[in-house]
């Protein structure tokens, strides 16, 4: 068991006597590692260690702030092995995906932010005007259990590039990859006070990171509910806010479209990370003369990918994060079937011999009820709803039918009309037949998926304000 009974604060280790946290392996429920459930007052010696620095290190040269970022990348490189293992362990993401994306993105991200420093303009000419743009200040940064050195790494490059300093609070279910961050930035050039970590439930130390007045900017991915908190508690005293939250992503298939190749796009990417990403594409909308041949290949998916530990390369589907999370998913396969929808593959009962751990078997309901509560409210879980259109229309008013904004998809034949249905729907990226993910196009959300946008030159303009120099 890994013992992390300290948070990071000034340059330093503080060692944490109190409460803590245990953190669980998905596979079998077992206690890998504790830190610390740490109270306001250690929160608030963080958030001052924060405030210390700004001033320094707003002023640094931007040369001196990528030189700190390329070092941060060599470490992020040289400790990837370990950050795979650690996340597949606390996540469930199967180690092969879990190398590629939870070790492997945030090596991408740092690189797109070390090309585009050099060339990116802190102050330009407008009219008799020299616009300059100027760090935000202390941030404060809390982050989702689902990708959980990724979502960090969003947050705390850009931040350090534009200037401002940090104060981390990760998500107390998977903490161990802050600690390695922690860990690999200590070994850099960064001074003291410019990046500090935080361990402990939000309701206590989320809650001071919020709600204190040397935070200037509470940059945040999580579930809705939490980020509507943040935002009413930021209004007091006019915080900036950046969230990045839930979503209930659709994937249009359009009659034209190869049937067999867009249900498994649409698929893999609903259960990628056990379903536990808010990008899935969790209503997959298809034609309803397609609706059955759809379920039919659906389930034969579902049906045969392999479950099991993730640290295995064989297994394709790993557990959920937590208990609690399990929980909640099968709540709503029960939901599903109590609201009519029919269960095509999986259920609520656990898959055979992995009882032990957090898992839940895939899951595809068909003639899913658009209105229904499992094909509007986000699941997280690998869950797949099934939805039949009968005109390009209605499939466009049903992928715009819920309160959230943040993926979508669309396959056709045609890539014009792809495009064309593509540009109608109200959410912040979609792919076209297929697109690949690309680390440079700004990533967020519209209406409850969130507020401003992450990667590229987008993620850096959050935390920088601007200012005008009259000549």
């Amino acid at each position: 068991m890994n013992d992390l009974s300290k948070n990071y604060i000034n340059g330093q280790w503080v060692d944490w006597s109190g409460d803590t946290i245990e953190v669980h392996e998905g596979t079998n429920g077992e206690v890998i590692a504790r830190v610390p459930s740490s109270d306001r007052a250690t929160m608030e010696q963080a958030i001052d260690a924060a405030d210390a620095a700004f001033e320094s290190w707003s002023e640094t040269t931007l040369d001196d702030r990528i030189k700190v970022i390329r070092q941060l990348h060599a470490g992020l490189k040289g400790r990837a092995p370990e950050i795979a293992q650690t996340v597949a362990r606390e996540v469930g993401m199967p180690i092969k995906l879990a190398g590629m994306i939870q070790a492997g993105m945030p090596i991408k991200v740092t690189e797109t932010y070390l090309d585009m420093l050099p060339d990116y303009p802190f102050s330009e000419q407008s009219g008799n005007s020299e616009v300059q743009y100027a760090p935000v200040g202390v941030v404060g940064c809390i982050t989702p259990w689902n990708y959980p050195l990724h979502q960090v790494i969003l947050k705390v490059v850009p931040a350090l590039a534009a200037g401002c300093t940090i104060v981390l609070k990760p998500s107390e279910v998977s903490p161990q990859t802050a600690y390695i961050l922690a860990e690999i930035l200590d070994g850099t050039d960064l001074p003291k006070g410019v990046f500090n970590v935080v361990c402990g439930h939000g309701q206590e130390v989320g809650d001071t990171l919020i709600k204190h007045p040397k935070v200037r900017m509470v940059s945040f991915t999580g579930s809705t509910r939490t980020g509507h908190l943040i935002a009413h508690a930021a209004a007091d005293d006019f915080k900036r806010i950046a969230l990045e939250m839930g979503g209930k992503s659709a994937s249009i298939i359009l009659p034209d479209a190869d049937l067999e190749a867009s249900v498994k796009g649409t698929f893999t990417n609903c259960v990628m990370n056990s379903g536990q990403t808010c990008t899935a594409l969790t209503r997959m909308l298809v034609h309803k003369d397609h609706h059955d041949q759809a379920c039919e290949i659906a389930g034969a998916i579902a049906n045969g990918l392999k479950l099991g530990d993730p640290l295995d390369e064989n297994t394709r589907l790993g557990p959920l994060a937590s208990a609690d999370q399990r929980d909640i998913v099968v709540k709503y396969i029960k939901l599903g079937i109590e609201e009519g929808a029919r269960l095509v593959a999986g259920g609520p009962d656990a898959p055979e011999g992995l009882d032990k751990g957090y898992f839940v078997k895939p899951t595809v309901f068909g003639n899913v009820d658009p209105s229904s509560r499992i094909a509007q409210e986000e699941i997280f879980g690998p869950v797949m709803c099934v939805i039949p259109y009968e005109t390009e229309e209605e499939a466009i008013r049903i992928a715009n039918g819920t309160a959230y904004g943040l993926s979508g998809a669309v396959f056709s034949s045609d890539q014009e009309r792809a495009k064309k249905v593509a540009g109608k729907m109200r959410t912040g990226q979609v792919f076209v037949n297929g697109g690949a993910f690309n680390p440079l196009a700004p990533f967020g959300g519209f209406g409850h998926s969130g507020i401003g946008r992450e990667f590229g030159k987008w993620g850096l303009e959050e935390f920088l304000e601007v200012r005008a120099l009259q000549l």
